[in-house]
């Protein structure tokens, strides 16, 4: 029962739900002073952390935009030299291929007149040796055929006139017989 009793004094004029009006100043004023210290100092502090936080932020975004932009725009860039490397690589081979056939065109033109010169040449020469040919031929049966001519006549054919128009007879002759076989 003492226990009542001191619960009765002790609570003899205050409601024990109900906090004492100084408690609730003091808290109050130090919850008044926190806050003003919270807003004016560490709120800002946070804020302007936030800000640069953000602006850094978008300041590299713009930064890696601007990059990317960059690195496409130089990506396109060699990929049209490339292309006129490659127009131009085409065009230059091209230009070979086609001062290569002019080349080959030319040899065998050059090789083809070479080779009408050799051949007319040849064929002078032949002449020449033909008509030497001939010419020692005629000189050396004329000989032949007017000493022939006169064992067989036992006709001194000694006159170099008279022996000249036989053997010219003698030939007339041999070449009219050449010409009558070959036609046949």
């Amino acid at each position: 029962m003492i226990s009542n009793e001191l619960i009765l004094a002790a609570g003899a004029g205050a409601n024990p739900l109900l906090p004492n009006p100084w408690e609730i100043l003091v808290t109050a004023a130090g919850f008044a002073v926190l806050l003003f210290l919270v807003v004016k100092y560490i709120a800002p502090a946070f804020e302007k952390s936030y800000q640069d936080r953000v602006t850094a932020i978008e300041g590299g975004l713009e930064k890696a935009e601007a990059a990317q932009a960059e690195a496409n725009a130089t990506l396109e860039q060699y990929k049209a030299q490339l292309l006129e490397a490659r127009t131009e690589a085409n065009r230059i081979r091209e230009d070979a291929r086609e001062e290569g056939a002019q080349i080959l065109a030319d040899l065998k033109t050059k090789a083809a007149d070479e080779s009408a010169r050799i051949t007319e040449q040849a064929q002078r020469q032949i002449e020449a040796e033909r008509v030497a040919a001939v010419t020692s031929l005629r000189a050396e049966v004329g000989t032949l055929a007017t000493s022939l001519a006169s064992k067989i006549v036992d006709d001194a054919l000694e006159n170099d006139e008279r022996a000249s128009r036989v053997v010219d007879k003698f030939l007339a002759e041999l070449e009219t017989q050449q010409n009558a076989g070959a036609s046949n």
